[in-house]
């Protein structure tokens, strides 16, 4: 059973809930190029200190997690998924039903995802998240592909992977984009005429 947390983590838990709450209320209000750190931190009840002891990254950071959740999502859909399938269809799987590509999301997700795939910082702070999950990713595909983590085509296949969010992200249709680059990865590149 874990532990309970303790008054102390409490409290920053809350206060890093309502820095989040306050930035993605004013991004959404005002645009996020219109509203400073300063703001937000007046509107948390804050201090600009307190604001960046919990979020070192600064604004484009307060409204997403730290990156671990996406990371361990995507090792366990590797490593969890059903004997037999293919790394890159559990993969596919996973994204799916991830930020741009989720078919439903309720309209206060909604609202997020469109501001953070329409403002330009937001999905390079995004980007910068998936990215992040690159070592972890290729260790998980090499050793389902029984190949050393050193194995250059498993890390560009992560690589690769986690780009997808951002290039297919932005399309006038994410979800038939997201399909057609992991489609790309499962077939490869067709021979061309030259």
């Amino acid at each position: 059973m874990p532990a309970t947390p303790g008054r102390r983590e409490r409290k920053k838990a809350r206060t890093r809930q309502a820095l989040d709450e306050a930035a993605l209320r004013l991004f959404l209000e005002h645009g996020y190029d219109h509203v400073t750190v300063a703001q937000i931190a007046e509107e948390a009840d804050v201090s600009v200190a307190t604001l960046f002891a919990h979020v070192p990254d600064g604004k484009e950071a307060l409204i997403f997690d730290d990156g671990t959740e996406r990371r361990e999502g995507l090792v366990a859909a590797v490593r969890e998924r059903e004997a037999g399938e293919p790394v890159l269809a559990a993969l596919r799987r996973y994204f799916a039903n991830r930020g741009p590509f989720a078919a439903e999301l309720p309209p206060e997700y909604e609202r997020k995802r469109t501001l953070i795939v329409t403002t330009p910082a937001l999905r390079g702070y995004a980007r910068k998240l998936w990215i992040a999950s690159e070592d972890a990713l290729t260790e998980a595909i090499a050793e389902a592909s029984e190949v050393p983590a050193t194995d250059m085509a498993a890390r560009a296949l992560a690589r690769y992977v986690l780009e997808i969010p951002d290039l297919a992200g932005t399309e006038p249709d994410p979800v038939g984009a997201m399909h057609a680059v992991f489609d790309l990865l499962e077939s490869g590149w067709p021979p061309r005429p030259v």
